[in-house]
């Protein structure tokens, strides 16, 4: 390998957070076909938490979008064998599946719920509108802030569940 005008020799993998924003910028840009190629190659970065970072952002900002279109279904089914390899990116897929579980009124389990991470406990307790899935956090939460959270807004006689927008009495 050659040296560069300052006598040093280039760096074949740029620093962490150049990486990161150029996986952004893929991601922003990535057709629907090639999101699950994008996904596997990312996940060969030699920094695995940059790379799960990367890798979620994406996951974050395409389920959020898709969490209620009949899409969702084929993108799953598309990733889920790229995340395989990856303990942390796979989990946040299958929590996503969840979420889109709960919001949809389809069946998902509260044990599902109890063995979430904090993400998606806290995430749940701060915009869900279902009271049976309000109730799972606000009694078994892994974190007080995801208890009271979820406990406030849960409905009560004579009162619905706040929006997520809405903040409770102790908020």
């Amino acid at each position: 390998m050659g040296e560069s005008a300052s006598g040093t020799v280039p760096d074949r993998h740029p620093d962490e957070h150049v990486r990161l924003a150029r996986y952004g910028r893929a991601f922003a840009a990535v057709a629907p076909g090639g999101a699950a190629a994008l996904v596997a190659r990312v996940l060969t970065d030699p920094d695995p938490t940059m790379a799960n970072s990367a890798v979620c952002e994406y996951l974050d900002r395409r389920a959020a979008e898709l969490l209620a279109d009949p899409g969702w279904s084929a993108w799953c089914r598309e990733l889920t064998g790229p995340v395989a390899v990856d303990d942390f990116t796979a989990r946040r897929l299958r929590e996503w599946t969840l979420l889109r579980a709960i919001a949809l009124d389809e069946p998902w389990d509260a044990e599902q719920v109890l063995t979430a991470s904090n993400w998606l406990q806290l995430r749940l307790a701060e915009e869900s509108r279902d009271a049976a899935a309000l109730a799972v956090p606000a009694g078994g939460g892994r974190t007080r802030r995801i208890r009271n959270t979820a406990a406030s807004r849960s409905p009560r006689p004579g009162r619905p569940p706040l929006s997520p927008t809405q903040k409770g009495p102790h908020s």
